[in-house]
């Protein structure tokens, strides 16, 4: 069975005056809520998003200003170097067989596109627009397109050639491992 309290706050701390005459009168409740909603606002505050950024926006703040980076690269400013050799020793992660890529093409594999602007040359650029940060969704006639606002990007380099994405795409290094292409 519960206990209900009947008596008025005065009786229980023991005062014969009111409780606004002598102060506020910390109840479980109270101090519990309090709690409850301090507890709230870390949680807020940790879910929350950062909206400031460190690029550059455009007149329209259309700029995608994250400049997304893939694993491995050295950075969005990095700017790789591409691959023409065959069978160098060692590699890192396997992104796609060389056969897969087509001259003056591409696949998008994983967090990147991976480009063959002439034969035997392979560049691999991040999937994600500079634009608003949608990933590419296809590389044909020796463009990547981003299907969000249409940007286009090279294959040989990864700088826009149309739309409304001002920056390239950032560029990894990459090399030809025998039949593959493989993180550098």
């Amino acid at each position: 069975m519960t206990d209900v309290q009947t008596r008025p706050d005065a009786e229980i701390t023991g005062a014969d005056e009111p409780a606004a005459a002598t102060g506020t009168v910390a109840t479980r409740r109270v101090v519990l809520a309090g709690a409850g909603a301090l507890g709230a606002g870390c949680l807020l505050a940790a879910c929350g998003t950062d909206t400031s950024s460190s690029g550059t926006n455009g007149a329209n703040g259309g700029d995608f200003t994250n400049d997304p980076a893939p694993a491995g690269s050295a950075g969005a400013d990095a700017g790789g170097t591409g691959s023409t050799g065959k069978g160098s020793s060692g590699g890192g992660k396997t992104l796609v067989a060389a056969a897969d890529v087509p001259e003056g093409g591409g696949v998008i594999k994983g967090d990147y596109v991976i480009t063959q602007p002439q034969k035997g040359t392979y560049k691999a650029f991040s999937k994600i627009c500079t634009h608003q940060g949608c990933p590419v969704s296809k590389v044909d006639g020796g463009v990547i397109t981003c299907p969000c606002h249409n940007s286009t990007f090279s294959i040989e380099d990864g700088s826009p050639t149309g739309g409304p994405a001002k920056k390239a795409l950032p560029e990894t290094e990459i090399k030809v491992d025998g039949d593959n292409i493989v993180a550098a």
